[in-house]
């Protein structure tokens, strides 16, 4: 199973879009601070066609250590969640997504 890594983007902005290779880097990783600096925030992301990506906030529990069967207090902490969108999904699973007969006039 392959990774698309950031040199990979990259260059896949350096073919398609024109830039060189060294705006092609700044500008993706300008979209990625963004991004970050956004879900630190506690903000959304949307991507339309892609999905969302959100902050949730987890409360304190008790979880048990699965070999010793001991009870371990697990803390409060902010979770990343990611909800693809119907688009992805449907490219995902090689389908047609809703409201698109396919015909690109």
């Amino acid at each position: 199973m392959n990774t698309v890594t950031r040199a990979q983007l990259t260059e896949t902005i350096y073919m398609q879009v024109g830039l060189s290779r060294n705006e092609s880097s700044d500008l993706l990783e300008s979209v990625l601070e963004r991004i970050s600096a956004a879900l630190s925030a506690g903000e959304s992301v949307k991507i339309s066609g892609f999905g969302t990506f959100s902050v949730r906030q987890k409360g304190r529990r008790i979880g048990r250590n699965p070999k010793t069967g001991i009870e371990v207090p697990i803390l409060p902490r902010r979770v990343l969640v990611f909800r693809p969108s119907q688009v992805l999904k449907a490219h995902v699973n090689h389908i047609t997504p809703p409201g698109d007969d396919g015909d690109d006039e």
